[in-house]
């Protein structure tokens, strides 16, 4: 792994979108109707991981674009009310995107996505981000920008020439089958981390198991590099470099809301790793994080560092996040 100062900045090379929720009794017929319950509107995408690593401690840097508009105007602020900085300036061509999610009786969601100005990314923006990164910077990536048709290249280029004092993390998102092989190849040979749940492990790799996944995805990585493999209530699976595959157990809490419990496990795993732990208990303060998570209502649940020593107890990692410097928000 690159060598980096302590607390270095986690910098969301992606997309922060809108959530637009509406909770329904269940999916219409086609050209049906339903009427909805409860709707929310919400930033959404990467602010999730963005959320969870700022409220730990770590400067927050988003690196994506924004757009003129109410979409747009709502990430500025959400990102503003969470201490998170932008890099480009507001495009001014059209909004930002949105995600349409249809939650029925059950708990299960159905997403429909409409990207906007974050969908038409420019080799010029690009680098004007890399301008701006710092040697020691971690750098967060989506498979969402991936499959992209006018991101996905540019991003791919992107991340392959990053110098090495860069941190790269990469996280393939529900969609990954669908980008294409020229765009991850190069992404997997630069990751210097991989974070994944299961099923995007399976579609990587062939394995239903864990374990075989997050084994077989190292193999796919450059020498040096790790793989995390999100289990939820089960923990994660963690292939640090040059060790084999282990299990680091979950917490068990009484889940209310998912929803961007994964993010939260990503952010968390990379504030805690850049204030200096161990890559094993960064993924065991990242499962108490998401698991902290799940147990709110409501977007970017993510615990503050306060909040996750309390969340952990008795246990012997509480008392190390405790001895932790303490950070401004």
């Amino acid at each position: 792994m690159n060598p980096r100062p302590l607390n270095p900045r986690l910098v969301l090379a992606g997309n922060v979108i809108v959530d637009l929720v509406i909770e329904i009794p269940a999916l219409p017929e086609r050209g049906g109707d339903v009427i909805g319950s409860h709707a929310s509107r919400t930033a959404g995408g990467g602010f999730n991981t963005l959320v969870a690593a700022r409220r730990l401690g770590t400067d927050a840097v988003y690196a994506g674009l924004h757009g003129t508009g109410p979409h747009g105007d709502l990430v500025r602020e959400a990102l503003a009310s969470e201490s998170v900085r932008t890099v480009l300036p507001v495009r001014e061509d059209g909004d930002t995107g949105f995600c349409v999610a249809l939650v029925d009786a059950g708990g299960e969601r159905t997403f429909v996505t409409s990207f906007g100005v974050d969908a038409r990314l420019t080799a010029a923006e690009l680098a004007v981000v890399t301008g701006r990164l710092r040697d020691g910077d971690m750098v967060q990536l989506s498979g969402y920008g991936l499959v992209m048709p006018v991101n996905g290249p540019l991003l791919s280029r992107f991340t392959a020439g990053l110098p090495a004092g860069v941190t790269v993390c990469f996280d393939p998102g529900p969609l990954v089958a669908d980008i294409p092989g020229e765009i991850l190849g190069p992404v997997l040979a630069r990751a210097d981390w991989l974070s994944c749940n299961a099923r995007e492990g399976r579609l990587l790799t062939g394995h239903e198991d864990p374990r075989r996944s997050a084994a077989a995805l190292r193999e796919r990585l450059a020498s040096g590099a790790g793989v995390l493999v999100r289990a939820d209530k089960d923990g994660c699976w963690l292939a640090a470099p040059g060790t084999e595959p282990v299990h680091v157990p979950g917490f068990p809490v009484e889940a209310v809301d998912s929803n961007g419990a994964g993010d939260a496990h990503v952010g968390a795993f990379l504030a805690l790793l850049g204030l200096g732990l161990d890559p094993l208990s960064a993924a065991r303060g990242a499962n108490a994080s998401a698991a902290c998570a799940v147990t709110r209502r409501g977007p970017a649940t993510a615990p503050g560092l306060a909040e996750l020593v309390e969340f952990l107890g008795s246990d012997p990692l509480a008392e190390r996040l405790a001895a932790l410097p303490a950070r401004s928000m």
